[in-house]
């Protein structure tokens, strides 16, 4: 590109930060002279960057609220990428069969009162499992984060008591445990911790080893987080709002996994330079594309397929 290089820079979630690496380092090398660079801070991070104007797009995984469009001096389009699962990992030694989750044992154990891994309500859903006498220790993300809008998004569609007490939020006031920053820290947490559970983004459990659950899911089957099933948890919104923020938590569907999100870049929709506007619409449609086509060697769904024209019109209005 020579006199017309362009260097983005973007930052936020951590969730899809593995997909977003390859992406911006493949388009970087079909497209010489483009360098993107993302910075994994987490969702609440690459919000208030965007806002502030010192990025030149975010990303997150919870959709921004209408306060926060309304705080930021430009037009954001919320534009889907991949789709990811968080789930609930944990480090119980001895424990070899994969763990069963409700959404009941979730809410208790994330609000400390199932506070050790003997509690029987653990053991009835488990049955045949032998539980060590250990304490439980939850640990959760300490900075502004959409791997825990997901998990309280649900937590609070599933659990009346953590809607009222905990709610939904990047960030809440977690009733027991440490916090870390990013599924990075909270990945190291509880491979070093025995008795830790977390939440983390599929990806982080599958690449670094680490054990998960089957959570229940409404029509009450035992679902473990994987690309078919959190495809299926899309599947069961069949329509989407127009500015594409919807949640997805929850869902309808025997084989849905109920804990999936997608994620989101957050883009201006007119920037300021207008090379970077060229190169961000150009980027999009590449993502919708080639980009989409990666997506399963990364443990990330790819996007619906009834997603993808209405959300090509959007791109279309990037410049």
């Amino acid at each position: 590109m020579g006199a017309s290089a362009q260097w983005l820079n973007g930052a936020g979630a951590t969730f899809p930060n593995p997909i977003y690496q390859r992406w911006f380092t493949e388009y970087s090398s079909a497209h010489p002279g483009v360098q993107i660079n993302y910075q994994s801070l987490g969702s609440g991070a690459g919000i208030r960057q965007l806002i502030a104007g010192t990025i030149d797009f975010g990303a997150s995984d919870s959709p921004m609220t209408n306060e926060q469009l309304s705080e930021c001096p430009f037009r954001i389009l919320h534009i889907p990428t991949v789709l990811g699962a968080v789930v609930p990992s944990y480090n119980v030694p001895g424990i070899t069969q994969e763990l069963r989750f409700t959404s009941e044992l979730l809410a208790g154990i994330f609000m400390g009162k199932i506070d050790n891994w003997n509690d029987p309500a653990i053991a009835d859903v488990n049955p045949g499992v032998k539980f060590p006498d250990l304490p439980i220790l939850v640990v959760h993300r300490s900075d502004a984060s959409g791997s825990t809008y997901v998990l309280t998004d649900y937590l609070s569609k599933v659990s009346p008591e953590w809607n009222s007490k905990v709610g939904k939020n990047t960030g809440v006031h977690w009733p027991v445990g440490p916090g870390a920053k990013g599924n990075e820290g909270v990945s190291g947490e509880i491979r070093q911790v025995d008795g830790s559970i977390g939440y983390i983004e599929l990806n982080y459990a599958v690449q670094n080893h680490i054990s998960y659950g089957l959570v229940r899911n409404k029509s009450g089957k035992f679902v473990r987080a994987s690309l078919d099933s959190t495809t299926a948890a899309a599947a069961a919104a069949t329509r989407f709002p127009a500015d594409f923020r919807v949640s997805i938590t929850d869902p309808d569907g025997t084989d849905a996994y109920p804990i999936a999100s997608f994620t989101w870049l957050l883009v201006p929709q007119q920037s300021r330079d207008a090379a970077k506007g060229r190169v961000l619409h150009d980027f999009l449609l590449w993502m919708l594309t080639d980009g989409q086509r990666e997506t399963g060697a990364l443990t990330y769904a790819p996007l619906p397929k009834e997603m993808i024209n209405p959300l090509r019109a959007t791109i279309n209005m990037v410049h």
